[in-house]
């Protein structure tokens, strides 16, 4: 029996009217962890199953080539392209794969481990980020990076095999080359020269090696194994150089102890300007319900003549249908626009000192 001197428990998150007790909120949280988890696993089987495909059509390649001397050896550079494909249907999953996972990271570093040391609370924004992210999906890393990563992982190896059989089956079939030129004769493909196989493959075979070399410095990719805090000075220092936004890449401000991957400094933000004949009505119904600074400023409607209030208010993406609602209900005749904001600092968004000290 509880002891009826015992206040309740103050929720642990209260947001929009809503109250949750500590239990349910966690509850929430896990489930949701969960089925990130089981999403992401889905996707990752994806991937292995291209791989596996790539895998069984070159090993069937290879074997179907060398197995009799009168099979033509163009059956590798088909291959060659049939992986081309995978790799390309690879790459598409793989974006699939680092948008689900991007949340599963986002609440292991800013949750799940801010339970285990002190002070014991989430990051500030880790919540605005993560509601952003569902409502607003989108790819976090590009074609090129998911190309040229699962490249360098898997497919490189794939290619050096084949063309390390071609080579060898064009060398020794129909007739042993014992010069370059017989080999350039081996090499034609029906009425295509030689030369012009080779020409192609090399070609072809180098903007493939090319891409995966030139994508080696995009890190966007969250899913991976990688560092979190920036606590340390001399780690934070090393990160700046090592993952530097390349030239016309957008800059990302990285406040400490945030994870370096995550785009907290780039949610969308704007500025809302709210013209009403109620200003005292609309901004207390803002202060208390969405919990958001408003100022208040004297103006003119120059088709009336009569005097307005003008409201300006910053608030977050997620925040801009709350806001609507609110002044709907204050005040159905008021006049609303919403500005995007490049940067918002202060209090409730990015802190005007850490932007400084930066």
């Amino acid at each position: 029996m509880s002891n009826p001197q015992t206040p309740p428990p103050e929720p642990v998150w209260t947001f929009r009217g809503y109250q949750l007790k500590p239990s349910e909120f966690t509850t929430a949280m896990v489930h949701f962890y969960r089925g990130e988890m089981q999403r992401s696993n889905v996707w990752r089987q994806r991937l292995d199953n291209t791989t596996n495909w790539a895998v069984i059509t070159t090993g069937a390649a290879i074997s179907f080539a060398f197995s009799n001397p009168a099979n033509p050896h163009a059956v590798i550079p088909l291959n060659t392209l049939l992986i081309t494909l995978f790799l390309y249907m690879e790459a598409r999953r793989y974006r699939y794969y680092e948008l689900f996972t991007s949340r599963i990271r986002l609440m292991e570093t800013d949750f799940f481990a801010a339970m285990l040391v002190p002070p014991f609370s989430p990051a500030a924004d880790w919540a605005e980020s993560l509601a952003e992210n569902l409502l607003h999906p989108h790819f976090t890393i590009s074609i090129w990076e998911a190309f040229g990563r699962r490249f360098r992982r898997n497919y490189m190896a794939i290619y050096l095999i084949l063309a390390a059989a071609w080579l060898f089956k064009t060398i020794l079939h129909p007739t042993l080359a014992t010069s370059l030129s017989e080999f350039i004769n081996n090499a034609a493909v029906g009425p295509i020269p030689g030369w012009l196989v080779l020409t192609v493959g090399f070609g072809f075979n180098g903007l493939l090696f090319a891409i995966g070399l030139l994508t080696l410095g995009l890190h966007k990719a969250s899913g991976e194994v990688l560092p979190r805090f920036e606590e340390f000075p001399h780690l934070g220092h090393f990160l700046d150089r090592l993952y530097t936004p390349r030239e016309g890449a957008t800059e990302v401000r990285r406040s400490r102890g945030h994870a370096w991957w995550r785009p907290s400094a780039q949610r969308a933000q704007a500025l809302t300007m709210v013209i009403t004949d109620h200003g005292e009505t609309v901004s207390r119904a803002i202060l208390q319900e969405l919990q958001r600074g408003v100022t208040r400023l004297s103006g003119v409607g120059m088709y009336t003549g009569q005097p307005r209030d003008v409201l300006l208010v910053a608030v977050t993406l997620t925040e801009i249908a709350h806001l609507k609602a609110i002044v709907g209900q204050a005040d159905q005749a008021a006049f609303v626009i919403v500005s995007p904001a490049r940067e918002v600092l202060g209090k409730g968004f990015q802190p005007l000192e850490a932007d400084a000290a930066a």
